[in-house]
């Protein structure tokens, strides 16, 4: 178990940002930093268990929202089991409230669309095309479905700029931050 300053209780973690900000690589570090289970269910790994592409599951989401509330309703249920976490999603901090620490990654569009195309492949300009539309579906869909503006994130515990900072150091201001609660 963390504690949350002189708290001993389980500490939730709730890691947002959009697609190449590092959500996932620094909250998997941040949870195993601080013992903590890593939760990020996500497209991708709802494309994964229908054995179809991340791409399909996009296409299928942008015209039925029970995609979107699948993916969120498995990662808040796990979030919520006894015990701390690190959820990492792209409405983490939206979605889990109670969270002990809301933490927003961001990054230059170029910035983020060099790292995804680093990850998976492609040319620079295809994936920032493909960013730039996710971005924009993703925007009208939580807009649509949540009422959720993921790009009104002031209300983060901690907001940090993941340009030109490495995942460890990333790691570290959010250890650090939660450390202060």
């Amino acid at each position: 178990m963390s504690e949350c300053g002189n708290v001993k209780r389980p500490v939730r973690i709730a890691v947002s940002g959009k697609s190449g900000c590092g959500n996932t690589t620094v909250s998997r570090m941040v949870a195993e930093a601080l013992g903590l289970r890593f939760i990020n269910f996500t497209f991708r790994s709802l494309a994964q268990e229908q054995g179809i592409s991340l791409e399909e599951v996009l296409f299928l989401a942008a015209g039925n929202d029970a995609w979107d509330r699948e993916v969120d309703s498995r990662q808040v249920g796990l979030a919520q089991e006894d015990g701390g976490c690190v959820l990492g999603s792209r409405l983490a901090i939206w979605m889990l409230p109670e969270a002990d620490c809301k933490v927003y990654l961001k990054a230059q569009p170029e910035t983020r669309a060099r790292r995804i195309m680093n990850r998976e492949g492609g040319t620079l300009e295809s994936v920032a095309a493909f960013t730039r539309e996710r971005d924009q579906q993703d925007h009208e869909r939580y807009l649509r479905i949540y009422q959720i503006d993921n790009d009104d994130y002031a209300f983060a515990d901690l907001i940090i700029d993941t340009d030109t900072i490495e995942p460890a150091h990333i790691t570290d201001l959010i250890i650090k931050k939660v450390a202060e609660l």
